[in-house]
């Protein structure tokens, strides 16, 4: 199958069967890296790093040219440049990137309205009701992939297939720049020769456990009894892991997307072991997941903290509040809480901050609101912010040097690789 660095890709002929099909997985290709040449012809070609250049920062996205030489998103910029040192490392534009996603999204809406964004640069779209307007599933993609670059000067990898999951793997075998319609009919042979690790949802550990046992390939998963699968992965999973491999997704496109958490991280330029400046980094993130929860009028009802050492020991750890809350006090409060629980023997990394089980915003529910003084001011934070810019008023506490501009959203709608 292909790779992240785009070998051994697999594309459909012109006039491929796409019988029984009506799901299409629209995934742009190395979105950030490609924004970035749009923007700068220069670099095409070339092996580009999407990061902070200096200090601690990590690879948001690589060129095709920089990913042959093992660079993945995710990886310290630092690391990425020992295994490509000719590479060419560029600061992100992250308006850049949602002003054209904003802008793909829409070419997709003029197709379907049932589109699922699953993160800035990728979608499912149902086309099932739009043959007779404009073709089959097969039309349709090729002319999303001509439309998108026509338009944005920006390429697409597209799969087509009768369930998301198979459309899904479609496409990341397709790329880049390309287009695998799997008919219905087809499904079954084209999943059998598949790794298990092609399985959408079967992570690296999951992976593992099932080769340690001599189960390689969706063939298989399809002999192993399914006592097996579940001792392996436990019943829910093996189960789900078992319809998958059958072509079994009773999944449908959604068109709202429910967040299910909220979060910022921060990698710090140099790592830290003074515990009331991380304890200042805890609330500061603490008060940005608060201000996107109000934004988008939801409370979380847990929140998480991650932390990394500076060896890259990474632990985490939730709580559970009396109530939901989108105060950023509060979260700032269990998050500290939490972190000061935690034996610590080496200097801070990296440090993060998310608000979990979220729900609609409903408000206080008892008689007496213990954090109606902070809902006042964080509301007159949240005003200021959006009149004059996040950051100009803000916690005493938190004045000072910066260390936040390393700060990357978890949610929503992060990009994703390949």
């Amino acid at each position: 199958m292909g790779r992240g660095d785009g070998t051994g890709r697999l594309v459909s002929a012109a006039g491929a069967d796409d019988t029984g099909t009506g799901i299409l997985h629209v995934d742009m290709d190395a979105f950030y890296a490609s924004v970035e040449v749009l923007d700068d012809p220069s670099l095409r070609g070339k092996p580009i790093i999407v990061g902070a250049p200096e200090g601690r920062g990590v690879v948001s996205s690589a060129s095709y040219e920089a990913r042959r030489f093992g660079v993945r998103s995710a990886m310290p910029v630092s690391q990425a440049l020992r295994l490509c040192p000719t590479a060419i490392v560029v600061m992100p534009h992250f308006d850049r990137y949602v002003e054209l996603s904003r802008q793909v999204m829409a070419i997709f809406a003029d197709y379907t309205p049932l589109v699922e964004p699953l993160s800035i640069d990728e979608a499912f779209l149902d086309v099932r009701g739009a043959r007779r307007l404009w073709g089959s599933p097969g039309v349709i993609a090729r002319m999303l992939r001509e439309r998108v670059l026509a338009e944005t000067g920006l390429t697409c990898s597209i799969g087509v297939a009768a369930t998301k999951h198979v459309a899904k793997m479609a496409s990341t075998i397709s790329k880049p720049d390309g287009l695998l319609i799997i008919a219905e009919a087809d499904t079954a042979s084209f999943l059998a020769a598949r790794s298990v690790r092609a399985l959408w949802g079967v992570g690296p550990k999951a992976a593992e456990a099932l080769e340690s046992r001599g189960i390689r390939t969706v063939a298989d998963i399809l002999a192993a009894p399914q006592s097996v699968l579940d001792r392996v992965l436990g019943p829910a999973m093996g189960e789900r892991v078992a319809h998958l491999s059958r072509g079994i997704d009773a999944r449908e496109v959604h068109t709202e997307r429910v967040e299910k958490s909220i979060g910022h991280e921060e990698t710090f330029s140099e790592d830290i072991a003074d515990t009331r400046v991380l304890h200042v980094e805890l609330r500061r993130l603490a008060d940005r997941v608060g201000a996107r929860l109000r934004r988008h009028g939801v409370e979380a009802a847990t929140v998480s903290i991650k932390v990394r050492m500076s060896d890259f020991t990474t632990l985490s750890r939730s709580r559970t509040l009396a109530e939901p809350t989108a105060v950023g006090q509060r979260i700032g409060d269990a998050a500290i809480e939490m972190f000061d629980g935690i034996s610590r023997s080496l200097p801070i990394r990296l440090i993060g901050v998310r608000g979990e089980k979220l729900r609609a915003a409903v408000g206080p529910l008892g008689l007496w609101d213990d954090d109606e003084e902070w809902r006042a001011v964080e509301d007159a934070l949240d005003g200021a912010s959006e009149r004059f810019g996040r950051g100009v008023v803000t916690r005493a506490a938190l004045l000072g040097p910066r260390r936040d501009d390393g700060v990357l959203p978890s949610n929503p709608l992060p990009t994703h690789e390949p």
